[in-house]
C-alpha cells in the first residue's frame, strides 16, 4: 500500500515527461526508492557487469540524477588539503562548486556550470544533494545554500539564490543536505533561519511563495516530502525539533508533534504505509505517527526503545507491505522490521559495513520488481531478496572504490541513480555508468 500511494503522490510532483526509464531526483521519480524499467538482470554474470564509461569527478556525497539522456551531478574542486574529518568539527576551505551535465550513453561532457564556494561545514567533501530535474530545468543545491535553477538544454542559469545571505542563515553544521522537491508549480527547500525553515519558491522564476517554521538551533537536513492522510496533500517537514504537517500551497503548519534526535540530526525522510508515518534518528530516537484519516492530525503510536525499530541516518528506509527495511545507524545494520510494532525481524551486516562492522554503516535501497538493488558503502552493487524472513544474497559487482573517510572507515556515501537500465554511481574520484540489462 506505501509503494501504491507514494506513486500516486510522485505522478502529481514529476513532469509528464519522466518515464520510467529517468531518476530526475533523490530516490527515483517518486522519491520512494522505486525502480519501475524492466528487461533488468536477474543476476549478475560471472564475469562482473558491463562498466560503459568511467570518468573524472571532485569530491561530494551528492548523488547523480537521469533524465532525456543526460546525467546531472554536482562536486567540489577544492584549492588545498581539507585536514582529516572530525564529526565535531567544522572545517574551513576554498574551491570551486560545480554541476556537471554528462551524456548518458557516453559519459561526455555536455556542458559544466561552476563558481567560488568557500566551506566552513563538516566534512567538506562536497555538495550533498542530488539535482532536481523538470522538465527543461535541473535544480542544485550547494552543500553552503547556493541554489540554482539551470537550462538543462546549456546550463544556463535561469535564476539563483544564495540561501545563507537572503535569509539570514548559517549553513547546518554538515552542510545543506535537503534534497528540493518539485510540487507543481512550486520549488520546496529546506533552507534555516527565522520563520524559513522550509521555503516554497516559484519553480520558473525563484519569487518567493511563503515561508514557514523555525527551528530552535539548525534546520536539520531532512528532505521535503508530500503525503496524503485524512483527506488532504500534507507537506511533512522533520525538523531537529518536531516532525511537522504543512499545507504544501500556504505553508501553514496543520500539526506538529515533537521528536528531537541528537546533533540536529533530523535526515531520513519520513515514511508512510496506508494511516501511519515513521521516522527515527541518530539517539535511538524514533516514533510511529497514526496519522488521522478524516482530517489532517496525528498522534503518537509509539516511540522507539534500543531493542526495537531502525534508526536511520544516511539512508532513507523502504516500506513493502507493511515492513520497513532499513540501516540503523548506530549497527550499522541493515534491519527488517514490522513497520506499525516497531517489532525487529532481523538484522545483516552483509549489504553495509561488512566484517569493518562500526557505526552510520550504510546501504542504498532501491525495489525493481521482486527484488532489491542495495549500493553498498564498500562500493558494491548487491542483488538481493528482502523478506520479512531473511535477507538473501544474490549477485554482488565491486563498483568503486570507497574514497571517503568515516571513523577509520573508507567509504562511499552517494545514492545512486538507476535509469536507461543502468546504474549511475560517484565516489570522490569518479562517476561510472554499469549496465543492467539483461
Amino acid at each position: 500500500m506505501s509503494f501504491r500511494l507514494s506513486s500516486f503522490v510522485g505522478v502529481m510532483l514529476v513532469c509528464a515527461t519522466v518515464t520510467a526509464g529517468d531518476w530526475p531526483q533523490w530516490m527515483g521519480p517518486t522519491r520512494d526508492g522505486l525502480w519501475t524499467e524492466t528487461g533488468i538482470v536477474e543476476s549478475f554474470p560471472a564475469d562482473g557487469l558491463p562498466v560503459k564509461w568511467r570518468v573524472p569527478i571532485h569530491g561530494g556525497y551528492a548523488g547523480p540524477a537521469v533524465a532525456s539522456g543526460r546525467v546531472f551531478v554536482t562536486d567540489y574542486v577544492p584549492a588545498g588539503a581539507a585536514g582529516e574529518n572530525d564529526p565535531g568539527k567544522k572545517i574551513e576551505l576554498n574551491g570551486t562548486e560545480r554541476v556537471l551535465c554528462l551524456d548518458a550513453v557516453t559519459g561526455e561532457e555536455v556542458w559544466k556550470h561552476e563558481y567560488d564556494c568557500a566551506y566552513k561545514i563538516s566534512y567538506p567533501c562536497g555538495p550533498r544533494t542530488t539535482p532536481t530535474v523538470d522538465e527543461d530545468r535541473v535544480y542544485t543545491l550547494g552543500a553552503e545554500g547556493n541554489l540554482f535553477c539551470l537550462q538543462t538544454a546549456d546550463g544556463k542559469v535561469l535564476w539563483s539564490k544564495d540561501l545563507k545571505q537572503e535569509y539570514k542563515t548559517t549553513a547546518p553544521h554538515w552542510g545543506f543536505s535537503g534534497h528540493p522537491l518539485i510540487d507543481g508549480d512550486k520549488l520546496i527547500c529546506l533552507v534555516g533561519g527565522e520563520g524559513s525553515v522550509v521555503v516554497a519558491f516559484d519553480k520558473l522564476t525563484g519569487k518567493e511563495l511563503w515561508k514557514a517554521l523555525s527551528a530552535s538551533e539548525e534546520a536539520g537536513y531532512c528532505p521535503p516530502s508530500i503525503i496524503e492522510a485524512g483527506g488532504t496533500r500534507q507537506l511533512m517537514m522533520w525538523t531537529p525539533d518536531a516532525m511537522n504537517s504543512l499545507d504544501p500551497e500556504t505553508g501553514a503548519v496543520l500539526w506538529s508533534i515533537p521528536l528531537k534526535p541528537q546533533y540536529n540530526m533530523s535526515i531520513m525522510m519520513p515514511r508512510q504505509s496506508g494511516d501511519y508515518l515513521f521516522a527515527s534518528g541518530i539517539g535511538e530516537v524514533g516514533a510511529l505517527f497514526k496519522l488521522n484519516s478524516g482530517k489532517p492530525a496525528a498522534t503518537v503510536e509509539w516511540t522507539g526503545t534500543p531493542k526495537t525499530a531502525a534508526y536511520c541516518a544516511n539512508s532513507t528506509p523502504v516500506v513493502v507491505d507493511d515492513v520497513m527495511y532499513g540501516v540503523d545507524c548506530k549497527g550499522g545494520q541493515l534491519r527488517a522490521v514490522e513497520f506499525k510494532t516497531g517489532k525487529r525481524l532481523w538484522e545483516s551486516c552483509a549489504p553495509t559495513t561488512g566484517e569493518r562492522r562500526g557505526g552510520h554503516g550504510t546501504a542504498f535501497l532501491v525495489k525493481n520488481g521482486p527484488r532489491f538493488f542495495l549500493f553498498s558503502e564498500t562500493g558494491d552493487l548487491i542483488l538481493a531478496k528482502l523478506t520479512p524472513k531473511k535477507y538473501e544474497e544474490i549477485s554482488r559487482f565491486h563498483v568503486l572504490e570507497p574514497t571517503g573517510e568515516c571513523f577509520g572507515r573508507s567509504v562511499v556515501w552517494s545514492h545512486p541513480a538507476f535509469a536507461e537500465k543502468c546504474c549511475f554511481a560517484r565516489n570522490d574520484q569518479e562517476i561510472v555508468c554499469v549496465s543492467l540489462a539483461k
